[in-house]
Parts: C-alpha cells; structure tokens; sequence
C-alpha cells in the first residue's frame, strides 16, 4: 500500500451496510461509520436518527488510489442503494437515511458527476437518479457498538439487510445481465436448454435428484435463492422435489399448454430462469410439489452461506 492514502465519504442509508461491500476490497486501509452534513458536532445516534441535527449516517473510508481508484468505489457505492430515493432507503425513512457522495477535492467531484451521470444514462432506472454529490463536511464517528456492524452481529446483520429490502434490491437491480451469447458460454448444454428453451432434463440422471445436503438451491442465472433443503423430499420421481420456495414473491407460476397438456409452470422471477412444474399432489399442507430441474439450480451448502453472501438464510436451519 502506498503512502498516498485518500478519503471517500459515502451516504448509503444505514451504514451498518455501507462498511462490508468496501471492507472486501483491496487497497481500503480503514473504514468508519459516522455523521456528517449536519449542523451539530458530535451528535449521539438517537439525535441522528430523530432528523433534528441534519447529519447523513454515513461512511469514510481511507484507501490507496493506486490499489482501488475512486472510480472504481464510486461504481460500488451506486451498487448498494437505491439512487432514485429521495425519503431514505428501503425500509429505512428520514433525513438521516438519505444518499449522497461528499467530494474532498475537485477531482473527486468531477468523477462523481460523471458517474452518476452514467447511471442516469444506463436506463437501468425509470426514475430520476436524486443522490446528492456535495463538498465534504465535518465527519464524525459513531458510537463503537456501529463499527464493524457486520463483524460483530453477523447473523443479525444478515437478517436486517435482507428484512430492510436492500438485498433483494441490490440483486435485482444491479445483477450483471448477461447475453444469450455469454450464457451459452457459462452454461453447460442441458443448463442452457432447460433455463432458455424450457427443456426437461431426464429423471434420476440429474445432479440433485437424491442429493440431501443442508443447504439452499438458488436459480443458476439470477443468483436469487430459491428453494431449502428443509423443504425438499423423494417424491419417486427422479428429480428435486419441495413442498414449498423460500419465498414465493421469487418465483413465477403460468400456465403451460405444451405438449398437449395444462400445467403450471415455475419461473425464476429475477432471471426468467424456467425451473420446472408445480403439482397438487405434494405431502404438505398445501398440496404442492414443487418438481424443478436440477441443471437449473445451483446448491449451496449450509456452511458456506455466509461466505457466500446468504448469510440471512441460516436462520432456516436453526
């Protein structure tokens, strides 16, 4: 690391999700939550919060430009929140939760004009982009118990940000959308015919079939978890089989007249990933059986959640 240390001053809404996404990266030396763009110094939480001191929850990180440019930190703030929100960010409303990027010298300001004019111009929002791009105020840091949010009440961290909306959010919104082109290099044949052309793989010659590992299958393409272990039983038929997704908010049910037949057929919502059939003849209360393809689910096991961004999800398997 170089000794050209600079700062960056983020405003993403509530800072306890503004420290992990920098904190992976190389190059960052510090990060810290805090308060700035208020009117009173060394303001308590509680005051923040009560949107009487005019502060933003914010983040000041301390990086090496020639590890991890500013350009590059820019393009990863934009990718936690939520830029056409004026009130706050998801569930969280107010002053204090609002978006902004506090330049600390004229080249900072000129590349975050110009990235947010990027994303103005990407069409990836159909609203205006409101987050603010202003001078670098007095910053100061919040109470010890917000340091580290993530590191130190993990599993509640995890819940908050997929209970808040941010996580889904960010997943929606800022998944990289891939070409037909691109897919057809990542997929393996039978993964790219069952999620784009609505194939069927055979019965008991598929990866998860039989496969009873604690864990979450997510759809191949999109990343969006869908369905849990917990849920999942041998229905005979020789391919994966649950009583029930995740959420169904997820996924989507339509009605397939193909091959001469009325059934219903279950989609990936974010990636318009066919899955597979839901049937009423299921063990649960519902009656449902959830029959999807393996080729186009991905398993992730239990302890590998965390590490692998799912960390809210281990709350089905206590």
């Amino acid at each position: 690391m170089s000794d050209k240390l600079e700062k960056a001053t983020f405003a993403g809404g509530c800072f306890w999700c503004m420290v992990q996404p920098f904190d992976e990266q190389p190059g960052i030396k510090e990060i810290v939550s805090g308060y700035t763009g208020g009117h009173k110094e060394n303001p308590t939480y509680e005051e923040v919060c009560s949107d009487t001191t005019g502060h933003y929850e914010a983040v000041q990180i301390t990086f090496d430009p020639e590890v991890f440019p500013y350009k590059k930190l820019l393009e990863l703030f934009w990718q936690q929140i939520d830029p056409t929100d004026a009130g706050g960010q998801f569930n969280d409303r107010g002053l204090s939760y609002r978006t902004a990027i506090f330049f600390h010298n004229e080249e900072q300001q000129k590349l975050a004009e110009a990235s947010k004019a990027e994303v103005a111009a990407s069409g990836r929002f159909k609203k205006p982009i409101v987050t603010e791009i202003i001078p670098a105020t007095p910053f100061y840091r919040a109470e010890e118990k917000h340091q580290d949010y993530y590191k130190k009440n993990a599993f509640h961290y995890n819940l908050y940000k997929e209970g808040s909306g941010r996580a889904r959010f960010i997943r929606e919104n800022w998944k990289k959308t891939k070409s037909d082109e691109e897919l057809r290099n990542e997929l393996t044949p039978i993964q790219y015919e069952v999620t784009r052309n609505n194939a069927t793989e055979p019965p008991f010659q598929n990866e998860f079939w039989d496969h009873t590992e604690e864990g979450i299958y997510i759809d191949i393409i999109s990343g969006e978890p869908l369905f849990s272990s917990r849920d999942k039983y041998d229905a005979g038929c020789g391919w994966p089989s649950f009583t029930k997704p995740i959420r169904r908010t997820e996924i989507e049910e339509k009605l397939d007249t193909s091959y001469g037949m009325r059934r219903i057929e279950v989609r990936g919502k974010t990636g318009d990933t066919h899955l597979g059939h839901v049937f009423d003849d299921g063990p649960g209360p519902d009656g449902a059986r959830y029959c999807i393809n393996s080729a186009a689910l991905r398993f992730i096991p239990k302890e590998k959640l965390e590490e692998e961004g799912y960390g809210a999800y281990l709350a089905l398997f206590q």
